[in-house]
């Protein structure tokens, strides 16, 4: 329902062609002007088999949307002066020490050089500290290691996590290069080491009580299982715009967010709603409460990689930096909406997007239940239409 007089009329109609295209199952979306919404919307179903039309209180898989709520989390700490945004991060995290880097055209993980700094928290906020993730590269050296070390194994805590990647070398020197990973869940482990809470008592301490979230968490909230929405996945992964969805049951793994988990992944872990999400969009808005500070706020969505260095999804992407905790469009892109410069932004592999242009004063949320469609063309699609009516 549209809250103001623009028109949002090319927004819906570029839902519904998702929907009615067999691209999307189902979809919502919001986009905000400062703090109001000014236009909020679903379409389609939560659950195509059971004729369940989408609402706004469905729950959705956040996957790496989670990694922004993260990264707040950790510069909460930096806001409170208890950790340093640019201090050796072994201060608090003793794993990290004193780590060795691939070399080259290494062929063994034995095939390393001493780092030539230690790794910071700006660097894990950023994905420029040189780990690994063991999820979009298969082939590579780090890949295998993550996989034979279990590093992402969800019936671990984050603290064995860590003592796993101890070992590892990094892809590159910290802060000399972009690499997507596992840098959001090393946060949790952070938070943890820090706060002395769990992260997921953190988090609901800190974050969602205060923002009125509660109905975000890594497991679904008592009684709202019928709320988590089917899952899907796309006709052809190298043909994204092929029409066609097959249902995927037990994604990530089998009961994934039905039932508490050891692995409290700040990297990917939650599930939210539309509302939830709208809220912490809002709380990173001028004008009103927020968690972090206005200062690091605009610290958070400004590119911090070095120049000549792109973030990308899964190569480098001209024009786009990394602020901590999202992308930055320092160029636009095709695709990209007109006047979108500027603009902080990221995405869950689920189908979950948000973004925030601070010069504009804009935000938006999509959210949908797709595999593999982080920055799939809906998504630019659907941005691009809220940019017009936006004006």
């Amino acid at each position: 329902m549209s809250t103001t007089t623009r028109d949002f009329a090319g927004l819906h109609a570029a839902m519904r062609a998702a929907v009615d295209g067999e691209l999307l199952a189902g979809v919502s979306s919001a986009v905000l002007v400062g703090r109001e919404v000014v236009d909020q919307h679903c379409i389609g179903w939560a659950d195509r088999e059971r004729g369940e039309a989408l609402r706004p209180d469905h729950l959705f898989r956040m996957f790496s949307s989670t990694k922004l709520i993260a990264s707040c989390a950790a510069l909460m700490l930096v806001d409170e002066g208890r950790v340093g945004l640019d201090a050796p991060i072994e201060e608090h995290l003793p794993q990290l020490a004193r780590r060795r880097v691939l070399r080259p055209g290494a062929t063994s993980l034995d095939d390393t050089e001493p780092a030539r700094r230690s790794i910071t928290l700006r660097q894990l906020l950023c994905h420029g500290s040189g780990l690994g993730y063991g999820l979009l590269d298969p082939g590579t050296l780090l890949y295998q290691a993550f996989i034979d070390h279990k590093v992402r194994d969800e019936t671990t805590p984050l603290s064995v996590m860590m003592d796993r990647l101890e070992p590892l070398p990094l892809y590159f020197h910290p802060g000399e290069g972009w690499a997507y990973s596992i840098a959001s869940d090393v946060l949790g482990r952070l938070v943890e080491v820090v706060s002395g809470q769990t992260f997921d008592g953190f988090l609901r301490e800190r974050i969602f009580a205060p923002l009125g979230m509660h109905d975000t968490g890594f497991v679904v909230p008592p009684g709202g299982g019928d709320r988590l929405v089917a899952h899907y996945r796309g006709a052809s992964l190298s043909r994204p715009l092929k029409p066609g969805l097959t249902r995927v049951d037990n994604v990530p793994w089998r009961g994934a967010h039905l039932q508490p988990v050891a692995r409290l992944s700040g990297g990917g872990g939650l599930v939210s709603t539309l509302p939830d999400t709208i809220a912490l969009i809002r709380s990173l808005m001028p004008g009103g409460p927020s968690l972090l500070r206005p200062e690091t706020l605009a610290l958070m969505m400004r590119n911090h990689l070095p120049e000549g260095v792109y973030a990308g999804f899964p190569g480098p992407i001209p024009g786009k930096g990394y602020g901590l905790g999202g992308a930055v469009t320092l160029a636009e892109a095709p695709g990209d909406p007109a006047d979108s410069v500027d603009e902080f932004q990221w995405g869950g592999m689920a189908g979950t997007h948000w973004w925030i242009n601070p010069r504009r004063n804009i935000a938006g949320v999509v959210m949908a239940q797709r595999d593999i469609a982080f920055w799939h063309p809906f998504s630019f699609d659907m941005k691009r239409a809220a940019y017009a009516a936006l004006g």
